[in-house]
């Protein structure tokens, strides 16, 4: 594989801070550079590690004990990461989960507004196009869809809701989630679902897990 030209500095302290003395947190630009770093480092298995975090720029390492971030530090600059391989859209064929959504929220009239769509075609554009598990955070449970249609990028609130119901269906930038739980926040609300985000009784308590293809349907 060969290194993105963005990831050439990568053990620049700018790009990877220490965090606390027991973890380092590397920062990358786009959301598609975090999942490949992301599975180049877990097949890496670097000693030390033992979780790796992503979010939507940043990928944070949680170390053993104090000590490894040096040595951890070094093998980074070993790494080499092919970005353009990275898988940032839900494959063809059929989804891996199929959520079916009733599209009242409140916020659906305010996204149809700033994207410039109906409503009708704000439903159609989230339906429409699948999406894919990035990877999870905030809540259990809680997990962050991408590759859906770009027209349906609209940013987060500019005030927090202190509690947003369960079964939310959102979106936030680039992003579409569900809220596994009752939980404070900001992203915009287009509709509600009943699936179960968490069960504890499962096997895999989350729905869905990073990798999996998500299909929403109009209910």
């Amino acid at each position: 594989m060969s290194l993105a030209m963005e990831f050439t500095d990568l053990t620049q302290t700018d790009t990877i801070l220490d965090y606390g003395d027991t973890g380092l947190l590397l920062q990358f630009d786009r959301t598609a550079d975090v999942l490949a770093w992301t599975a180049a480092l877990r097949s890496a298995a670097l000693p030390g590690v033992i979780d790796i975090v992503p979010a939507s720029h940043t990928v944070l390492l949680t170390l053993a004990a104090p000590g490894y971030q040096a040595r951890v530090r070094r093998r980074l600059a070993t790494l080499t990461v092919d970005t353009d391989e990275v898988q940032t859209s839900a494959p063809s064929g059929a989804a891996d989960v199929v959520i079916d959504v009733i599209y009242d929220g409140p916020d659906l009239a305010e996204v149809a507004e700033r994207t410039g769509l109906t409503v009708a075609q704000v439903i159609n554009a989230h339906t429409a196009t699948p999406w894919l598990v990035g990877f999870g955070g905030s809540t259990p449970g809680f997990a962050y869809l991408i590759g859906g249609d770009p027209r349906l990028q609209v940013p987060r609130r500019a005030e927090l809701r202190a509690a947003v119901p369960a079964g939310s269906v959102a979106l936030a930038g680039q992003f579409s989630g569900i809220y596994p739980r009752q939980w404070p926040g900001g992203w915009q609300l287009i509709g509600r679902t009943d699936a179960v985000l968490w069960d504890l009784g499962r096997p895999d308590p989350s729905l869905l897990t990073p990798g999996l293809s998500v299909q929403f349907r109009a209910a």
